[in-house]
């Protein structure tokens, strides 16, 4: 007979038994050992019909093709700019992937972007020796001008955007500020010097409380 020992949102220990029997079937971040299912990571339950996953609670950001990011110029080269991305590997924003003006060849970077200054980028390419390359052509993409950057656990992002979209929604209305979250755990606010408060005391409450229900309802409160 199948039996569930966790339900929906529990916090689980790495190694702790969540299920036992052939009913259930291990999803993201368990394994199946003998007719148990295990916790792989300190993580939060989830339950998707007959499938058992976690979501951790603390890890480092792993770069996907695909995601933005907030990164910080560290390093110009030749071709471009060197960038933290906030992981123990940095990445290349290429001339051409910075600008749609032409650039001369002896022109000065530093007067486009300089040293210590932040991006929003999109990550283009990730290859099996961690060589990633970003772009700042499209949508939303920009050098950092003005507010403040923070940084949280990039496994919490997901906590601060909400499904879709519903909890960054809500911190952008009740502090009236610009709220960009990069994947890696950046986020660039910009507003008042209120709002900027608020909207960064709001995100570390969601970054230590995302284990809990009714997140959206205690965060309209602190904001209110």
């Amino acid at each position: 007979m199948s039996e569930v020992f966790v339900a929906e949102r529990d916090v689980v220990i790495p190694g702790e038994k969540l299920a036992d029997g052939m009913d259930f079937l291990p999803g993201e971040n368990t394994y199946r050992d003998n007719s148990g299912i295990y916790s792989r990571v300190l993580g939060i339950v989830g339950l998707s019909g007959r499938v058992l996953k976690i979501t951790p609670l603390a890890g480092p950001y792993v770069p996907r093709i695909g995601d933005r990011i907030i990164a910080k110029v560290f390093d110009i080269t030749m071709s471009g700019w060197r960038v933290d991305t906030n992981t123990a590997y940095s990445a290349l924003l290429n001339v051409r992937d910075a600008t749609t003006r032409f650039i001369k060849k002896e022109e000065d970077l530093t007067q486009i972007i300089a040293i210590g200054e932040y991006v929003v980028v999109n990550i283009t390419n990730v290859t099996s020796q961690n060589l990633i390359d970003v772009s700042m052509r499209g949508p939303d993409l920009c050098k950092v001008e003005g507010g403040r950057i923070m940084s949280i656990n990039s496994m919490k992002v997901p906590r601060v955007i909400g499904k879709a979209g519903s909890m960054i929604q809500l911190l952008k209305e009740k502090t009236g500020c610009d709220i960009t979250v990069g994947q890696n755990g950046l986020i660039w606010v910009r507003g008042t010097a209120e709002g900027e408060y608020k909207a960064e005391r709001a995100i570390k409450f969601i970054e230590a409380k995302s284990h809990l229900d009714g997140l959206t309802e205690r965060v309209q409160a602190l904001l209110n």
